[in-house]
């Protein structure tokens, strides 16, 4: 079996959360609370894309926005490097 590389595009990924946030009605207050962060620093880095979320961080955010996780990353299958990503 050839091995599979694939690569998250965080930039893609953070303006898929931004969009699917609207769609949904929530605000970045809104997932601040719900997420019982301090303060909303966490959530603009995603969906400037600057960063991630955590995989906990990520299956409360697909809870949230009643989608899957595979339907808020933008992954690019192509890519010939494995993914490597500033997880916050």
């Amino acid at each position: 079996m050839e091995p599979i590389y694939l690569s998250i595009q965080q930039k893609e990924t953070g303006s898929r959360i931004k969009s699917l946030l609207r769609e949904s009605g929530y605000t970045v207050r809104d997932i601040q609370n719900a997420m019982g962060f301090e303060n909303p620093q966490a959530v603009y880095k995603w969906i400037s894309g600057k960063c991630l979320p955590s995989l906990d961080n990520f299956l409360i955010l697909s809870r949230l926005l009643n989608t899957s996780i595979e339907d808020i990353l933008v992954i690019d299958g192509d890519s010939f490097f494995a993914f490597v990503a500033a997880f916050c």
